[in-house]
C-alpha cells in the first residue's frame, strides 16, 4: 500500500492514483498528514465485497447451526426491537 497527498490529487489529478495502483493494490489518501482516504481499483473493491458478503454468510450459517436466531411473525419481531417509549 502506498500513500499519496490531498496535495497530490489536486495537482497530479487522477493521474496521481493511477500511478500509485500500478505498484499497489490500495493507495491511502492522507489530509493534513492524517490518513483519511482508501483508492483502490473497481476489481480490488469488488472482490473485498464479495469477501465481505462471503463472510457474513459464514456467519449467518454458524448462528443457525448454533441456534442462535430467533422464529417470530413480523409483528412479533416489531415489537421485541422497537424501543419502549
Amino acid at each position: 500500500m502506498s500513500h499519496l497527498t490531498a496535495n497530490d490529487l489536486k495537482t497530479k489529478g487522477v493521474a496521481a492514483i493511477e500511478a500509485v495502483l500500478e505498484q499497489h493494490s490500495e493507495a491511502i489518501v492522507s489530509v493534513r498528514g492524517k490518513e483519511r482516504f482508501v483508492v483502490m481499483d473497481i476489481a480490488q473493491y469488488h472482490y473485498l465485497r464479495e469477501c465481505e458478503l462471503e463472510a457474513a454468510l459464514v456467519e449467518t450459517r454458524a448462528d443457525l447451526a448454533a441456534g442462535r436466531f430467533v422464529q417470530e411473525s413480523p409483528e412479533e419481531h416489531v415489537a421485541r426491537v422497537k424501543p419502549v417509549a
